[in-house]
This record gives C-alpha cells, sequence and structure tokens, in this order.
C-alpha cells in the first residue's frame, strides 16, 4: 500500500482570453485564470506568499511576487482545496505562466507548490 506523501499541494490552472479588455492594436491582451489549489497531503498546511513569472512572446518576462493570492493566504486541511480567479496583461497574443506558491505546513515545515506552466493565447493565434 503506497502513503500518501504529507506535504502535498495539487494546482490546476484554466485561463481565458478577455477579449472586450484587450487591445491588440496597442500591443494590450489581457487574460483571466482561475486557480485550483487541493492539498491531497497529509498534513494541513497554508499558502504564505505567491511567485508567478509571466512570458510573453517576445521573451519579455514579468516576475509577480507577493503575499497570499487575492487578499487571501488560504488554510488548507489535507483534502481542502481553495479557488480564485486572478489576470495578467501582456504584449503579445501568446505567452505563458508558471510559478510557485510557498506554503507552511503545520508540521512547521516550509515548502513550495510549483504551479505548472500554462498557455496564454488569444483564440485563433494558434492553428
Amino acid at each position: 500500500m503506497t502513503q500518501k506523501p504529507p506535504h502535498e499541494i495539487q494546482i490546476q490552472v484554466q485561463p481565458n482570453y478577455i477579449d472586450d479588455q484587450s487591445e491588440p492594436d496597442a500591443n494590450r491582451f489581457v487574460f483571466s485564470y482561475t486557480v485550483t489549489i487541493q492539498n491531497t497531503g497529509t498534513v494541513a498546511a497554508k499558502l504564505l506568499t505567491r511567485h508567478w513569472v509571466i512570458t510573453d512572446a517576445n521573451g519579455k518576462v514579468q516576475e509577480v511576487i507577493g503575499e497570499g493570492v487575492v487578499g487571501h493566504q488560504p488554510y488548507l486541511k489535507p483534502g481542502q482545496g481553495f479557488q480564485y480567479t486572478s489576470g495578467a496583461i501582456i504584449e503579445t497574443p501568446l505567452g505563458s505562466m508558471q510559478g510557485s506558491y510557498q506554503m507552511v505546513a503545520d508540521d512547521g515545515k516550509h515548502f513550495d507548490a510549483t504551479i505548472p506552466v500554462f498557455t496564454l493565447v488569444r483564440p485563433h493565434t494558434l492553428h
């Protein structure tokens, strides 16, 4: 029988292009993304900070580092989840995001929960 790891956070992201806020002629492409964070480990943990790396198709990189997410530092018991929506603006119709959440578990261990890379793409950009 396989034992669950104590410190494990699963993260899923669903990006969405926001056409009515974007201005392609001005190189302004607006995206929202909905993040689902799930504690799949065996120890409760609190999200302390976030670190995002946002890269556009020209290779321009923006880093976002700060406390919590959308004004919250969710505390997740094993099996619990938290979902939120935020946004990003890039200068090209195609880009990517990735990052991590810095967590602290009830047992005192600090660990990073990796946010897997995902694509920001204006519809009909890729054929």
